[in-house]
């Protein structure tokens, strides 16, 4: 991140040493405000308006200039990032989210404006985005995929991924961070999840199985010894690394790697609990590390057969329009 103004600089330093917020959200917090100011200098025609908006420096943003902008200004860079940077609804709400993070930084953390702007800023109203996942079908095809595999370090290394990712909900980055020593009791697993945050998850007989037979044959004296999963070169696995390790399973199984992802295994094991395993959706949102139940919501809609076969139950289901 260069040519980026102090007042900026020190927000993103206190979102992700005081507030937790991960590197990867950082960034994106970055990258709204960074296109946000562009917009304010070409609003306030501090800069050339025949300029390259992506050239134009922020480095001269400072707290008088921050002062003058109203909520008129915020409203008029959400509509030009809906009609000239072509952004959808989530797009859009993830900037209003970076500007309201940030005036409310200014306003009640370092009291550095006496008005917050962003305070009445509305979030646009969001699409129901419904997951996609693997079907139960898929996902035995997937991990029988796995099972062809004749290297035999690679086949069980690989396996307990997969079946970590589609029995427990795992973001990428949760799995890729296991250490070894993070299991407890063989059925506990103690991970680090969004914001810096543990949590503790329960792991059933078919993961216990899966790791087990994999530490038997883990490399030995790794450069990473903590690391669960170790890589070809003896390190812990990276992201990258598993993604693609991901989709050269989905695509031998025949699956669409431009649909189905890791994070699509994250969707695959939410939606199989939810569906087959009766589990609460508070329990859910636990298991998942999900803020707030409304981000947990969206796999409720899966289960319309059950829905159906509820109102189906009711012992007034089969009454006919004739007297009893």
């Amino acid at each position: 991140m260069k040519d980026i103004p102090l007042i900026l600089e020190d927000y993103l330093n206190y979102m992700e040493t005081i507030k937790g917020v991960s590197p990867n959200t950082v960034k994106e917090y970055f990258f709204d405000l960074r296109t946000f100011f562009r917009f304010i200098k070409l609003r306030y025609k501090f800069t050339d308006s025949n300029m390259n908006f992506e050239e134009i420096n922020i480095s001269d943003i400072d707290l008088d200039l921050i002062k003058k902008i109203n909520i008129q200004d915020l409203h008029a860079y959400i509509s030009y990032a809906d009609k000239k940077r072509d952004n959808g609804n989530f797009a859009k709400s993830r900037k209003v989210a970076s500007l309201r993070s940030f005036f409310d930084y200014l306003y009640s953390k370092v009291n550095l404006i006496v008005k917050n702007p962003a305070e009445a800023l509305e979030f646009p109203k969001t699409e129901n985005r419904h997951p996609v996942y693997l079907t139960l079908e898929q996902s035995e095809l997937l991990l029988n995929t796995v099972l062809e595999n004749k290297n035999e370090e690679y086949r069980k290394r690989d396996y307990a991924i997969i079946m970590l990712f589609l029995n427990c909900g795992l973001r990428l980055s949760e799995l890729s961070s296991i250490d070894i020593d993070k299991i407890k009791d063989n059925d506990t697993l103690s991970i680090i999840g969004k914001g810096n945050k543990e949590r503790t998850i329960f792991i059933n007989e078919a993961c216990i199985l899966a790791i087990n037979d994999y530490i038997k044959i883990r490399p030995k004296d790794p450069i990473d010894e903590k690391a669960l999963f170790i890589s070809k070169r003896k390190n812990r696995m990276s992201n990258r690394a598993i993604q693609h390790m991901i989709d050269r399973y989905l695509e031998k199984s025949g699956l669409d790697t431009s649909i189905y992802s890791t994070h699509k295994l994250r969707h695959t094991a939410a939606t199989l609990m939810y569906k087959y395993g009766n589990v609460d959706i508070r329990a859910l949102q636990e298991i998942l590390g999900h803020e707030s139940v409304s981000t947990t919501q969206i796999y409720t809609h899966i289960d319309n057969e059950r829905l159906r076969d509820a109102i189906k139950s009711n012992p007034l289901a089969t009454r006919t329009n004739k007297k009893s």
